[in-house]
């Protein structure tokens, strides 16, 4: 048990020295103080484990020194002390946040007693506090969260990957956190000290995606007014991430691999060499088995980037997370819209009913709205309802007789498709061969039911 740090502010000199000689025998750290605004600037300047406090105190009294440290946020606990008690005072003391009150003339051992109980108390929040960050700490790993077997297995890989150099894929559907990861898998590396460069391989076209990685020299097309230098050699010593790998033109692919390759490249219009030393790390929703069956993406190209791969499970595959991953989220966008909501049961198992589709970052985002849209102290599955697309309401648990026929017919033909976009391995095109409707009927369906890929 942790030795307290004690304040007696007190204007009777001989109850200050008597008392704090006796604590200070127990081995407790004891301060005093003979007057209101003294206490308070010793409260200002040190956190205080105790405070054993009169309540007539010349200059401030007790109760206004009580309300000012409880106004500041001070964690010390009140006892209050006076030769003049009564029930209104007591009540007062403790409305304004004091522990305990005790009435003088007191015997010593009571006071002692008192005194224990608030450091048996607050032994208890501290091993609760290291019981919480234990379990934080367990189940989050560089603020990646998961407790679920899969999300344990890739904390070890990530571990193994980050102490070599090899090249490293991230397969996973949009959402899971692919970025997150390669950023982690970067931090914990040799290379940690020196650039972590994103590249969105889907936003960029060709012709630039070829200038944004190797550069270009001035005049080497219309518009390229001066030299550019491009993200291998801003990343050089450091590590590339190439998000939404699948994207990349043939032209720029097979520079790719001359990087990797032979770590040198030219910019676009220049003859010089660039020599470079950087790791990649590079992500995909695709299959790029696919892909290179299909032609679109060269297979040497694939099988140098898929040194070592790393699959991450959509949500819907890992909810036993779900509870921890909301419990983040809730404190994140409480403390970022100055709210302080807390979750229902019921609301967390309608989450954990849910799908979905866009994973972890849906999620996020339906903490976010709920908690902005609402004003209840507990969130509930009708609170989720009036904040979410109604999609999410097919989800949770009702009651029978409680969907609207159109929202069974809705719950059912979601559920269908998802069954036989699995079956085509979510080849749209056989999907609606399959469901006999057209492309463009499909796409209208799936983008209402929120599970585009």
């Amino acid at each position: 048990m942790f030795k307290p740090d004690i304040l007696i502010i007190d204007d009777e000199e001989i109850m200050r020295v008597t008392v704090s000689d006796t604590l200070m025998k127990k081995g407790w750290f004891v301060t005093v103080a003979e007057d209101g605004e003294r206490g308070l600037e010793l409260l200002k300047r040190k956190d205080f484990d105790v405070v054993l406090c009169d309540i007539r105190l010349p200059k401030k009294n007790g109760m206004e020194l009580l309300k000012e440290a409880r106004e500041k946020s001070s964690r010390a606990e009140f006892i209050m002390m006076t030769g003049y008690g009564t029930i209104q005072d007591a009540v007062e003391a403790m409305r304004l946040g004091a522990y305990d009150y005790i009435t003088k003339p007191f015997h010593i051992d009571e006071l002692i007693i008192r005194i224990k109980r608030i450091v048996e108390h607050k032994s208890l929040l501290m091993r609760y506090k290291l019981l919480e960050e234990d379990l934080n700490e367990r189940y989050s790993y560089h603020n990646i969260l998961g407790k679920s077997k899969k999300m344990q297995a890739i904390f070890e890989v990530i571990e193994k990957v980050s102490r070599i150099d090899s090249s490293v894929i991230i397969l996973g559907e949009s959402g899971t956190g692919k970025g997150l990861v390669a950023n982690v898998i970067h931090r914990m590396g040799s290379r940690r000290d020196k650039a972590f460069v994103n590249v969105n391989c889907a936003s960029l076209p060709g012709t630039l995606l070829e200038s944004e990685l190797f550069g270009h020299e001035r005049g080497a097309f219309t518009g390229a007014v001066r030299k550019k230098y491009g993200r291998f050699e801003l990343a050089n010593g450091g590590t590339i991430f190439f998000d939404e790998i699948g994207d990349i033109p043939p032209l720029v692919q097979a520079k790719l691999l001359r990087v990797i390759q032979e770590h040198e490249f030219e910019r676009v219009g220049g003859e010089q060499t660039i020599k470079v030393d950087v790791r990649i790390i590079s992500a995909t929703k695709e299959y790029l088995e696919n892909l290179v069956a299909n032609g679109k993406f060269r297979e040497d190209l694939y099988f140098r980037l898929r040194v070592i791969p790393i699959h991450l499970p959509p949500l819907r595959e890992r909810k036993e997370d779900i509870p921890i991953l909301i419990e983040e989220f809730l404190k994140r966008f409480n403390k970022k819209l100055k709210k302080n909501l807390t979750v229902s049961d019921d609301a967390i198992r309608c989450l954990m009913n849910y799908d979905y589709p866009g994973n972890v970052r849906e999620l996020e985002n339906i903490i976010e709205r709920t908690i902005a849209l609402t004003n209840v102290d507990v969130i509930r599955p009708g609170d989720l309802l009036s904040a979410l697309d109604t999609n999410i309401r097919l989800h949770c648990d009702t009651k029978p007789g409680t969907l609207t026929l159109k929202e069974l017919l809705a719950r059912t033909e979601r559920e269908h498709l998802i069954k036989v976009l699995e079956e085509t391995d979510w080849n749209k095109v056989e999907a609606a061969k399959s469901l006999g409707i057209s492309r463009k009927n499909l796409w209208e369906k799936l983008k209402a039911y929120n599970l585009l890929k």
